[in-house]
Order: C-alpha cells, then structure tokens, then sequence
C-alpha cells in the first residue's frame, strides 16, 4: 500500500519523479488485474480465450479509458459497466461470422458508444475502453461456442478491476461541487451580512475572500469528475447554483464600494471601482432588512447543500421584502420624498444581489432535493425542475442528433473510420486486423493537425517497437516462460511510461506488449512485429482520412459562435429594454409595462442563455478517442462563464426592470437609452471577437471598463427606475468587462490583483487546461437545440436546453 502521497507499493514519494507518481500507481492496478487474470485462465486453467478476454478487458477500462475521479468513484462506475461489457461481447460474437453484418455492426456500436459521451464526463471517458471490448470479438475466430469463456474472461477482469480500483492505493477524495457551492454561500452570507451592519464596507481581506470562493466555482479549478454537467435535475441545478452564487458573490464587492449609500464610490480610469476615504453614511432600515434577507438565504442555502434541509422560509423572507423594495423603487417621483442618488443607487445594486440570492436559493434546493423540492423558482429559469430523468436525456440527445453538435461529429467521425478499418481488415483478410482498428480508435483525433501529429509520432514509436518485439522473437523463440517473466514487468513499464513521455512512446511499448502477449497464446516469429506495424499503419491511414474529411476543426469554434449569439440576443434585449422604460404615455401611466417579461425577445435571449450554457458544458467535457482533448484555435484568457452570466443578468434585468407598475423616467429618458445603447454596442463588440462573420475583421477580445462611463451621473430629479436602470446596465458592463480578463477578479484595491488569473482559457476537463491561443475562426462546434448548441445548438451543459 502506498505510505507516503506520490508513492508506488510502499515506495517513498521522492524516489519517483512527480510526473511518473500518479501513472505508475494507475500501472500498478492495471498490471496485477491484467496479469493476474491473464496467467490464471492461460496457465492455471489452460483457457486461454478466456485470458485474452481478461487481459483485454483490464486493459481496455484501465489503461485505454480516461475515466475521471477517484478509484472508488472509477470502482462504480465499471462495476455498472459490467453488464454493458457482456452485451457489446456477445452482440460483438454473433455479428462478427459475416463480414457485412460485422461492418454494420461497427458502425452502429461505434457510433452509439462515442456518442454516450452526452452523458457527461464519465461516459465520454468510459467509452474508448467499451469500444476495445466490442472491436475484439468482432475479428476472428469467428466461432459463438467461444461466447462463454470470452464473458468469463471480460467478467474476471472487470471484477478484479474494480477490486483494484477500490483497495489499492486509495486517494482523498477532494471536495464536491456542492462543497464548494456551500462553502461559497456562507461566504457570501457572511459578506452580506457585514454590510447590512456598521460600518455598512467590506474589508479587504473580505473582498478577496469572496473572489477566491467565487473563483472555485469555475469549471477549471473542479475535477472533472465533480464538474456538473449531466442531464439530470440535480446536476443541472448544482450547476445553475454555482453560476448564481457567482453571480452573488460578484455583486457584493460593488455594493460595498458604495460605503453604505452616502458617498459615491470612485471609478479609476481603467473603469475600477474603489470604496472612497470618506466615512461611510448607514442604509435605510428597508436596505437592511434585505440584505438581512439575504444573509440568511445563504445560510439556509450553504445548510441545504451540507444537509439537504430546505431553505424554503429563508427563500419567502427574501421575496416578500424585496418585494417591498421593488415597489419603493418603481414608485412614481412625486410620491414622498425623494430619497438622495446615491441612496436610490444603493436600492438598486440591493435589488441585484436579491435576485442573485433568490436564484441561488431555488437552484439549491432543486439540487438538494430534485423534483421533491419546496422552493419553486421561476418556471422560465428552472423549466427543467418538473421535467422526469428519461424526457431530461431525450433532451439532452435530441439536441445533439445534429451535425453541430461535437458529440455527433465525434461519434460519426470514428463509426465511419472503425468500420472502415473493420471492412478493410474483413475484405482483404488483414493478419491481426484487430490491431488495425484499435490504431484507429486509439490514433483518430477532434482536429486534423493533432491526428496527423499523432500518426507521425505513433508510426516512429511503433516502428521501434517493431524492431524490439522483432529481435525479442527472434532470441527468445518459442520459450514461452522468457514471455511469461516479461509481460507483467513489461506491462508495469509501458503504462507507467508511456502516458508521460506521449503517444510514440506508448505505441512503441505497446507493440512490444501486445506481442509478449501473443506469444503466448500461439508459436511466434519475428514476422509478428511486421504485421503490427503494418495494421498500425493502416489503421492510421484510415483515422487521418476520416480526420481529414469529418470536421477537421475541433469544438471550440462552437462555443464562440454560442456565447456571440447569446451577446448578440442580449444587445436586442438591453436596447429594447432600455427605450421601453424611457417611454412616457398611457401604459406607463396606467402602471403597466410597455414590454412584458415574456415577450419573444425575451424568450429568444432564453433559449440562447441554453445553447451557450450547453456548449459550455460541451466544452468542459469535450471527448476525444483517446483521451486526449483536440482543440482548434482557443481565444486566450476568456471567461466563458461571464458570457453566460452576463445573459442570465440580462434576463434577469430586463424583467426586474419590466415588472409593473412602471413609470416614464421624463428628462432622464434619453440619458437612459443612450447607456443602453452604449452598453448593447459594447456586447456587440465583443460577440464580433468572438465569432467574427466572413466580413468582419479578427481582432481579440477588447478589454472594457469594469465600469460604464457616464453611468454615476445625477441628474436632477432623476425617479428610481434611473438608477435601478443604470445599475443593470453597469452590471453588465462589468459581466463583459470579464470576460475579456479571463475571470481576472478585481482585487480589493480594484487594481485586479485578484485570484481568478489562470493564464488560459476557462477550459474543459481532460489533462491540462489549454491556455494557447489565437482569434482565429472557422465552423465546428457543440451545442443543442430544442436541446443544443451545435445542431440547433447546446451540448451537456449546466442548464442544458429545453
């Protein structure tokens, strides 16, 4: 057992490399599951079909997968892989006596297995290791009598695989997202409710606490198996939770940069706000009771994700008072005094924060307690909360079963390269065809670049392996016992090796592999070697054809063209919005609003807010063949979350704004529509970086002002419904303000020394975030309609579509 982190078996963890420590633990596991089912079927019960299907099966799960989390979360998933494992085997058995049905199987297995990978990051991980258990009894010998000692084999070895997962060299278990969701909502609680009490500020040491526990919340600070991004109702409201507390924990620094409503923060050139030196004046009692309210919905919140109990009171306080504040913010102007502009400021950014709190409530009780969830949000933000699990993945793949979508470009791309490979080794009766489709599986890759950079380096490693297994037969000849004493040593080195120097080095190790292997089960010569490099080559020629002609480019540039969407969708909705509530005349005297929250424009910006938060999901699990990730170009150091927040707070403003009673805002009015206006060219600005159109120039992504110029005016006698207007739209210039800065948080200074620098952008899970890159642009990309950003758009993603 590993007695000190980063060791091997009782090694200390300063005798290995750092890099070797986790992969040499991994080859471990699947070394004495590989062999030791191999050794008991072939010498122990002489079966040796069965030993093949054992070896085969550890391999497959434990050296070929990727599947994410810790070995007790791998240990479950292939334990209900298991019964997977017998189907692919026995329909793989049966089809394989006839090349045409072989063939058709191959592309429908293949497709169906690739394109699971809709699930989530575990099915996109589990799923190259299930198509090796269904490509090795596709190929010969063609006999059903076998059927029996192949599922004895692929059951012993996945069973003992999950042994090995559980008991050997268990690993800590990191923190949940809804740890990390709670832990940030008593953050948040806390923050909230410093500023309901003297000195009304919060200090910087707060400040930066609040950006860190926001910062955790983004997808690549989260293990990819934690990351939720499934189709159920939990996990679509876990992460709908996430980017509301976000969302909250970003509105507190601003509202505490206002010092209680009596003085009026400073704004650096760059658009930074900083609190002013000035003493700070107390909020009205209405103000405290809110942010009061609010203080206590996160608690109930961050106690609902610990312990499931429901925030529900909480959730009703907050609503009735900010209700009440609402009311007092809509009144006309010449009812009571008119309270002073910084206060009438204040009671706006108040409103934000209550409506980020409400979200989070809701969205955490959904992820608490699913469809038995007391609070009852917005049935227009939380459509998916009555909707059952099997009508949730229907959604979930319909909206992918279109040729934008990733996971369909994916799974076509590999069921037509594997069953060309399958037809190619069935027609011209390939020696060891089997190695020719698994170079395909295993060398095919999302962008034509990587794929052919991948051949060339598989094609070198293979060769030296050639060479080695060569020589090895040669010596060793026919003394099965040398082969015996090799394969578990060999096996150790290979998948310790191999994962870190790259995909020549494990080609070349594995040819040598694959031949100790054989060896053993029939007499071998020195040709062995030549045919495994020969299927190596071929199954690389196919894969880069296939690379080549089946969108060659990658997922990225979907994403782009979602999250510019959405901007696009929210600019039509800030210019609306903002000339309706300029409008003067009889519907705004008669208290009702010009524009109601479900007009279509409003529905348009929804269903966008779901393809970018699909393709986003998309994008964080986005699956390759082997593991690998594949991207095209990468905008660098992009926020994608702060694109999907910025519609969410549009959406969210715009029916705050809308709701009844309205009133005109008189000589305010222009002012009002030409922030808008502003604001609206701003989102288009940054929508045309990202998804630049043929004609429009490529350029990177502006940094803008956290802080729209113009929008601390004070007119002179300017209603409420000013300042709640200005503060919405000073809000989402600070959302676009981040995702230029990469989710550069503002420091407590605002100098933007905060914590959420990661020098790339937001990535996806896989094994490195990518931080490269260029502007450049060109079609591909995930989504889901009606379900997805990539075939009417959206993919798996945190609210995926409707």
């Amino acid at each position: 057992m590993m007695r000190e982190p980063g060791g091997v078996s009782g090694v200390p963890a300063g005798r290995i490399p750092a890099p070797y420590a986790a992969p040499g633990r991994r080859a471990v596991q699947v070394t004495l599951v590989a062999a030791g089912g191999f050794y008991l079927f072939r010498y122990g019960l002489e079966r040796p079909v069965a030993a093949t299907y054992a070896l085969f099966a550890a391999v497959a799960l434990g050296g070929l997968s990727r599947i994410p989390g810790t070995g007790r979360q791998r240990a479950v998933l292939v334990l209900r892989l298991i019964p997977v494992g017998w189907l692919l085997v026995v329909v793989g058995t049966y089809l394989s006596v006839r090349t045409w049905s072989a063939v058709v199987g191959m592309l429908v297995v293949g497709f169906a297995l690739a394109f699971s990978a809709v699930g989530g990051p575990r099915p996109a991980g589990a799923a190259p290791g299930l198509q090796l258990l269904y490509i090795l009894p596709s190929f010969p010998p063609y006999d059903p009598g076998q059927l029996g000692d192949r599922l004895l084999g692929t059951t012993t070895g996945m069973a003992l695989l999950v042994l090995a997962e559980a008991l050997l060299f268990p690993e800590p278990t990191p923190p949940p997202y809804r740890a990390r969701a709670a832990h940030a909502a008593a953050v948040a609680a806390r923050c909230t409710a410093l500023l309901a009490a003297p000195p009304y500020t919060l200090s910087r040491a707060e400040i930066r606490t609040a950006r860190e526990a926001g910062h955790r919340l983004r997808s690549l600070t989260v293990p990819e198996a934690d990351r939720p991004a499934g189709p159920g109702v939990r996990e679509r409201a876990l992460s709908h939770t996430g980017l509301a507390t976000r969302a909250l924990l970003s509105r507190l620094p601003r509202l505490s940069a206002m010092s209680g409503g009596g003085v009026r923060p400073l704004t650096t050139p760059d658009g930074d706000v900083r609190p002013p030196a000035a003493p700070c004046c107390p909020p009205d009692a209405l103000v405290t009771a809110v942010l009061d309210a609010v203080a206590r919905l996160a608690t109930a919140t961050a106690d609902c994700l610990r312990e499931g109990a429901s925030p529900l009171a909480a959730y009703r306080e907050l609503a009735a008072v900010r209700a009440v504040l609402s009311a007092r913010s809509a009144a006309h102007p010449g009812e009571g005094e008119t309270p002073a502009p910084d206060v009438l400021r204040r009671h706006a950014a108040v409103l934000e924060v209550a409506d980020a709190a409400l979200a989070m409530g809701a969205a955490a009780d959904l992820a608490a307690h699913g469809r038995r969830a007391s609070v009852t949000g917005p049935p227009e933000r939380f459509w998916y909360a009555a909707t059952r699990g099997p009508a949730l993945w229907w959604h979930r793949v319909r909206g992918h079963a279109g040729r934008r979508s990733v996971f369909f470009q994916n799974a076509v791309r590999i069921a037509l390269a594997l069953t060309a490979a399958r037809l190619v080794a069935g027609v011209d009766t390939l020696p060891h065809g089997f190695w020719a489709t698994l170079a395909t599986l295993t060398l095919t890759r999302t962008t034509m670049d990587e794929t052919w950079s991948t051949i060339r380096s598989a094609l070198a490693g293979t060769l030296a392996g050639a060479l080695v297994t060569g020589g090895t037969l040669a010596l060793v000849s026919t003394h099965t016992n040398v082969y015996a004493v090799l394969l578990p040593l060999w096996m150790l080195f290979a998948f310790t090796v191999g994962p870190v120097k790259g995909v020549g080095w494990a080609q070349g190790l594995f040819t040598v592999l694959v031949a100790l292997v054989f060896a053993q089960l029939a007499p071998p010569t020195w040709r062995l070697a030549e045919v495994r490099l020969l299927d190596v080559l071929v199954g690389s020629a196919i894969g880069a054809v296939f690379g080549l002609l089946a969108w060659p480019r990658g997922a990225h540039d979907e994403l782009r063209y979602a999250a510019a969407e959405l901007l696009r969708r929210a600019a039509e909705i800030v210019v609306a919005t903002s000339a309706s509530v300029a409008l003067e005349g009889p519907l705004r005297r008669a208290g009702e609003a010009v524009a109601p929250a479900g007009m279509p424009g409003h529905r348009s910006l929804q269903h966008a807010v779901i393809l970018a938060e699909s393709a986003y999901g998309q994008f964080q699990s986005e699956p390759t063949p082997f593991g690998g990730r594949g991207r095209g170009p990468v905008l660098p150091a992009v926020d994608w979350q702060a694109a999907l927040m910025a519609g969410h707070h549009t959406l969210w403003g715009s029916e705050r704004l809308l709701e009844p009673p309205c009133t005109g805002l008189g000589p305010t009015a222009p002012a009002v529509s030409g922030l808008g206006d502003r604001v609206a060219g701003r989102m288009l600005l940054v929508s045309a970086a990202l998804d630049p159109g043929g004609d429009t120039p490529t350029g990177p992504v502006p940094r803008l002002a956290r802080s729209l110029a113009g929008a601390d005016a004070e007119p002179p006698g300017a209603p409420r419904l000013y300042y709640a207007t200005v503060s919405w739209l000073d809000s989402l210039m600070a959302d676009l303000s981040r995702i230029a800065r990469g989710g550069e948080e503002l420091g407590p200074d605002g100098d933007g020394e905060g914590v959420g620098r990661p020098g790339g952008a937001e990535s996806g899970p896989g094994d490195a975030e990518d931080g490269a890159a260029t502007t450049g642009n060109g079609p591909d990309g995930t989504g889901d309609t009606a379900g997805d950003p990539r075939g009417g758009r959206a993919g798996p993603g945190p609210v995926p579509p409707d």
